[in-house]
């Protein structure tokens, strides 16, 4: 009995090749697969403006209508949306869903990471041990937020607020209350402040500035004892 044996040819398998290459082409070029790898990389896209509408602001990505909500064009409340028509903004893909046409996209996570890099830096300037000027910008239980005019802010613990015993910082501050603070740790980009500690500094400063002035009795004898050897 003969077997009858497959064989394939160099040209079939120059073909199937090319097939594959083709199908991988066209997996491409389908723009729900585009923006899919934009959302798996989180490429960040520089996009026109094209329309207002309520919620939020379209854009067109690969052919697609992109939706930005207001929540993610920025760090802030928008009052006026229509200021960013025709502008350029820079988002990423954050929702692909080709079932439902559904494309979402978002500059808030981009603006978050350069924030934070900003604020990296400003704090890398700062030693421990600066003295700065702020506002009490919240009050919690365990302490309150100052912030600066640089936009960063710190915590002053509610045992760095004063020298005595306070059982909440709201005994003694408010918010909008001008402090100013001593730097007394830096970790993990946090400020950690005190104001106990320049009044602690100043109570110094007074205890080593104070001079003892002798009594008269003193100075009377301090000059007897001047004179008693000199005659006259």
């Amino acid at each position: 009995m003969n077997e009858e044996l497959e064989t394939t040819t160099p040209e079939m398998e120059t073909r199937t090749e090319c097939m594959k290459d083709y199908e991988d082409q066209f997996d491409m070029s389908d723009p729900w697969h585009i923006v899919q790898r934009y959302l798996d990389e989180k490429t960040n896209l520089t996009l026109k403006v094209e329309g207002v509408v309520n919620g939020g602001v379209i854009v067109k990505v690969e052919g697609l209508r992109g939706f930005i909500p207001a929540s993610r064009l920025s760090l802030s409340y928008i009052e006026d949306l229509e200021s960013y028509l025709l502008k350029e903004i820079t988002v990423r893909v954050i929702e692909v869903d080709p079932e439902e046409h559904r494309l979402v996209l978002s500059a808030r996570e981009i603006l978050k990471e350069k924030e934070a890099k900003e604020r990296s830096a400003r704090i890398s300037s700062i030693q421990v041990g600066t003295v700065m000027d702020g506002v009490v910008e919240s009050i919690q239980s365990y302490g309150a937020f100052v912030r600066f005019e640089d936009g960063l802010s710190g915590l002053v613990h509610v045992s760095q607020i004063c020298e005595k015993r306070i059982k909440t910082p709201a005994d003694v501050l408010k918010i909008g209350d001008p402090v100013k603070v001593k730097v007394i740790g830096i970790k993990d980009g946090k400020l950690s402040l005190s104001i106990k500690a320049l009044h602690e500094e100043k109570d110094e400063e007074d205890e080593n500035l104070h001079v003892e002035i002798p009594k008269s009795e003193e100075i009377g004898t301090n000059l007897g004892d001047l004179f008693k050897n000199i005659r006259l």
